[in-house]
C-alpha cells in the first residue's frame, strides 16, 4: 500500500485555509499514486496558533470540517489522515481522523501526552490510546493506529499498539528545533523495536516561536528508511509492503521474546 506524507509550512489559523490545503495535498498524492495521505499534527488551523485561537475554531468529529474532508476524500479517491482541534464535551483535544478512500470516518485519535506549555494551554488530554483499524489499497490491507508528535517519544505507546495488532502506526506531529533526534532515533527505534511500519509527518519552517526541523520520515519496521525529507516542504511517498513486514517479524522478535511477568 503506498502512503504519502505531505511535509509543508504551517497555513493560517483559518479552517476553510486548511481545507482548501488539505485538497490541494490530497490531489498531490492521488497524482503520485497513493491510497494514504498522512498531515502534519492541526493541519486545518495550525498548531502554536494560541488557547483563544484553538477555541474558536475547534470542531465536533462530525462537524462542517469534517463532512467537507470526506467529501475531499471521495473527490480524489484517498484516504486522509489529518489534524484538528476538537471540541467535546466541553473540552478542546488535540484530535486526528483517519477516513477511508470513500470518506468514511475509520477512527479518531485525541492526543494522550501534552507536549509542554504550549499543548497544556491549549488541549485537554486524550483519554485512551488509538483504535487499531484497517485500510486497504492496492497491495493489501493494512492494521494501522494512530499517535500524535510528542506520543511516539514513549517507548509504552507504540509497544501497545504493537501488541493491540498494529501494523503501520501514522504520526502526525510538529516537531522543532533542538528535537530532530526524534525523528533520526527515536522514530526509526520505535518501527524496529515493534516491527511495525511509522509514517511521520513534520512541518518545516516557523510558527508561534517554534522553528519546525522538518525530517518527517517513512520507516521500515526493520528500523531503516522507505523515505526521508530534509528541511523543504515535499511530499513524501513510500510503500508499505507485506512481505517486508513478514520478513522482518521473522528475524526480529522482540514482540514473542517479551516476558510481561518480569516489567
Amino acid at each position: 500500500m503506498r502512503i504519502a506524507l505531505i511535509q509543508c509550512a504551517p497555513g493560517a489559523p483559518d479552517m476553510a485555509a486548511g481545507l482548501a490545503r488539505l485538497d490541494a495535498a490530497a490531489s498531490r498524492a492521488a497524482a503520485a499514486g497513493a491510497a494514504l495521505l498522512v498531515t502534519p499534527e492541526m493541519f486545518l488551523t495550525g498548531y502554536a496558533i494560541g488557547a483563544e485561537a484553538v477555541a474558536r475554531l475547534a470542531e465536533p468529529a462530525d462537524g462542517p470540517a469534517a463532512g467537507e474532508a470526506a467529501a475531499i476524500a471521495r473527490r480524489h479517491g484517498i484516504g486522509l489522515l489529518y489534524g484538528y482541534p476538537e471540541r467535546a464535551g466541553g473540552a478542546v483535544y488535540n484530535s486526528v481522523q483517519l477516513l477511508d478512500a470513500e470518506g468514511n470516518r475509520l477512527a479518531g485519535y485525541r492526543k494522550t501526552h501534552l507536549f509542554g506549555t504550549v499543548d497544556r494551554a491549549q488541549f485537554s488530554a486524550g483519554a485512551t490510546l488509538s483504535p487499531v483499524v484497517e485500510i486497504g489499497g492496492p497491495g493489501g490491507a493494512f492494521r494501522v493506529a494512530l499517535a500524535i508528535c510528542y506520543d511516539i517519544e514513549f517507548p509504552e505507546v507504540a509497544r501497545g499498539l504493537a501488541l493491540a495488532g498494529a501494523e503501520a502506526i501514522l504520526v502526525p506531529t510538529a516537531n522543532m528545533v533542538p528535537f530532530d533526534s526524534v525523528a533520526t532515533r527515536l522514530v526509526p527505534a520505535r518501527a524496529e523495536e515493534n516491527t511495525v511500519f511509522v509514517g511521520y509527518a513534520n512541518y518545516v519552517g516557523r510558527e508561534g516561536g517554534f522553528d519546525y526541523c522538518g525530517l518527517s520520515c517513512v520507516c521500515a519496521p526493520d528500523g531503516t528508511d522507505l523515505a526521508r525529507a530534509g528541511a523543504e516542504e515535499t511530499l513524501l511517498v513510500a510503500d508499505l509492503d507485506r512481505a517486508r513486514l513478514g520478513s522482518a517479524r521473522s528475524q526480529l522478535t522482540y514482540l514473542r521474546d517479551r516476558r510481561p511477568e518480569l516489567y
